[in-house]
């Protein structure tokens, strides 16, 4: 659904100032290592076996190539996706309403998956994974969205789209929280400080909170619900700005 669209919208509605949007994309490090806490065991039985287990390294190196292309695209276009895209809600609208429709696309025509374990992903569809996955780049396509309806693009049923796209989340989201704290870091008041570090605390305790129920439910329901409520979202979005909010 975009965190970070809907943080960017609440930081309009609240009158909050976030430079180059740092406190945006800092906070989402507490989400990420909630994800390492809730996969640790797996985690851990995947570092455990690098030196030997062939499996093991196949399925670090799958995670390495799918995360260059958005270390590579973020390192061209961050400041021009800071500096002009955060701050036009017009963006954010269109990218919720265009992938509610694509996720409803691919829920409904998806090619029959092929792939039922995250760690039995391929070299070449990792690759495709990535390449979705720096289309987050732009605020309102979720990253997290943009990776689970790409690896199901790519025959990977629904669960192991979503932990292939979990897994992705670690490096590229440890990689985002690294280059904006190297830009901040001469501006990085200790008032600042203390905002990353409430909303650090918080994106942890609800990413705990969250996941799993989420991947419940999706095997459950679907993406369905997912995408009318980004639809409808961004509608409100357009017609808010049509009345001349700001």
């Amino acid at each position: 659904m975009s965190s970070t669209a809907h943080l960017l919208l609440g930081e309009k509605l609240l009158g909050f100032d976030d430079p180059m949007g740092a406190f945006t994309v800092m906070i989402q490090l507490g989400s990420i290592l909630a994800i390492v806490w809730l996969y640790r065991e797996k985690i851990l039985r995947v570092i455990a076996g690098l030196p030997s287990d062939r499996d093991a390294q196949r399925f670090a190196a799958t995670i390495l190539v799918a995360v260059i292309p958005a270390l590579v695209a973020g390192a061209l276009l961050s400041d021009f996706v800071k500096s002009v895209l955060y701050e036009s809600p017009i963006v954010f609208a269109w990218s919720f309403i265009l992938g509610g429709i694509v996720m409803l696309v691919v829920e409904r025509f998806r090619p029959v998956p092929v792939i039922l374990q995250a760690e039995h992903t391929s070299f070449a569809r990792a690759i495709g994974v990535g390449l979705c996955q720096m289309l987050a780049l732009i605020p309102g396509v979720s990253r997290s969205g943009a990776t689970i309806v790409g690896g199901m693009l790519m025959g990977l049923d629904r669960p192991a789209a979503a932990e292939f796209s979990f897994f992705l989340a670690i490096p590229t989201m440890t990689a985002a929280f690294a280059h904006d704290l190297l830009d901040v870091r001469h501006s990085l008041t200790s008032e600042r400080a203390v905002e990353i570090a409430i909303g650090f605390v918080a994106a942890f305790f609800a990413s705990l909170l969250v996941v799993r129920p989420f991947l419940a439910f999706i095997r459950r329901a679907g993406f369905a619900p997912f995408a009318w409520y980004r639809i409808v979202l961004g509608v409100l979005v357009l017609a808010a700005l049509a009345a001349g909010w700001k």
